[in-house]
């Protein structure tokens, strides 16, 4: 595997040809006081594309990102981007940090911080990790497949080449959202090399002939995640069907991108209606830029139509068997029961948070490492 540095650095013509789309965009029209009851806001959506062009500093949040240290891996002719952060302590676990939709590595980039330098931050120097956080394929600065069949479970695979070529035997893993689904198939496919996965939800089990029935709790969430599909799901099953077509707008109009982006954000953020509450107009426009300058909005929503036409659910009998350790937010649909969990995984360490939602990593750092912490304490001297 051929391992180099990164450097991020958007070439000015793409920045100057974001600035003029900017202002040339035609807004559609709107309801009178229809608030966000029918996707974003307009009015809200025209002050963040304001800000974008007036006020939005790109070359800022790039030094940022590149005061990390960037990296990209060669696996099997697929350019991986990735951060890798050595820990600050006696013996560092290696960690690997998986992001979902529609955030991307940015988000992870509180946490990094907080998980190799624990004693700076309130912690304890032996709770330290080296922490490597990698773009999903198709995601940011990674590469997209030119083949159909990039799943969660061929991410794994490739995240297991990732961690043994930067030269870690064992490694603990971490994800939230798509992330969660990568780190539950690492826990599964690669239990000698993974000393245990923490996750902010949890796939669904298996439920067919010869399984206890769902409890009360199981049943209320079935119908929860029933009700979340009719009225939340829209995005997920055009991203599953026809990604392709939505990419055209997507790619072409910053507007369209931001709006179908932050609508998310504000939806399933712990925010109370205020996206602002969570996400500051820069953190937002960071993460929305870094999908915009390196065209990758449809190859990561192309991972949803894989998804669908290749699935891959847990078969009777099947189980994670390595400790997992879960974190649950507020955000209902990814509140599963315990006994949901652990009709599959091996739960040594549960914790529901009283805040934060679906973008936790950025939402409330602390308490997810904290937790991740936690949950590795016990499991750095494993054989």
């Amino acid at each position: 595997m051929e391992i180099t540095p990164f450097h991020v650095n958007v070439p000015h013509e793409i920045l100057d040809d974001l600035a003029m789309r900017l202002k040339s965009t035609r807004w559609p029209d709107e309801l009178p006081n229809s608030g966000w009851d029918y996707g974003a806001n307009r009015a809200y959506i025209k002050g963040l594309l304001d800000y974008w062009g007036s006020e939005f500093n790109w070359r800022l949040q790039e030094e940022a990102i590149n005061g990390f240290r960037n990296f990209r891996a060669n696996i099997n002719g697929l350019n991986i981007h990735f951060i890798h952060e050595r820990g600050k302590g006696p013996n560092p676990l290696p960690i690997i940090i998986t992001h979902g939709w529609p955030s991307s590595f940015y988000e992870m980039l509180k946490i990094i911080p907080l998980l190799t330098d624990p004693a700076s931050h309130g912690g304890e120097s032996d709770d330290s990790f080296d922490v490597v956080v990698p773009s999903l394929p198709g995601y940011g600065f990674s590469d997209s497949s030119s083949r159909p069949g990039m799943t969660n479970r061929t991410i794994a695979d490739l995240w297991a080449e990732l961690m043994s070529g930067i030269g870690y035997d064992r490694f603990g893993a971490h994800g939230g959202n798509i992330g969660s689904g990568v780190t539950a198939w690492l826990g599964l496919l690669h239990p000698r090399q993974v000393v245990g996965i923490h996750v902010t939800s949890v796939r669904e089990p298996y439920l067919g002939e010869g399984v206890p029935p769902l409890s009360e709790a199981e049943k209320a969430y079935v119908a929860l995640q029933k009700r979340w599909d009719d009225d939340e799901n829209g995005y997920g099953h055009i991203q599953s069907t026809r990604p392709q077509t939505l990419a055209y707008g997507l790619n072409d109009s910053p507007a369209g991108l931001a709006a179908w982006i932050v609508e998310k954000f504000r939806a399933w953020s712990d925010c109370d209606g205020d996206v602002e509450k969570r996400f500051t107009k820069d953190e937002l426009l960071t993460n929305i830029t870094i999908y915009w300058v390196t065209q990758t909005i449809n190859s990561s929503i192309r991972l949803y139509y894989e998804h669908k036409h290749n699935p891959r659910p847990f078969k009777k009998g099947e189980r994670i068997k390595i400790p997992c350790g879960v974190a649950l937010t507020r955000e209902k649909v990814e509140h599963a029961p315990r006994e949901w969990a652990e009709r599959t995984y091996n739960i040594q360490h549960w914790t529901e948070f009283p805040t934060g939602g679906h973008f936790v990593a950025s939402e409330e750092p602390k308490l997810l490492a904290e937790d991740i912490r936690s949950f590795f304490r016990k499991l750095r001297h494993d054989p």
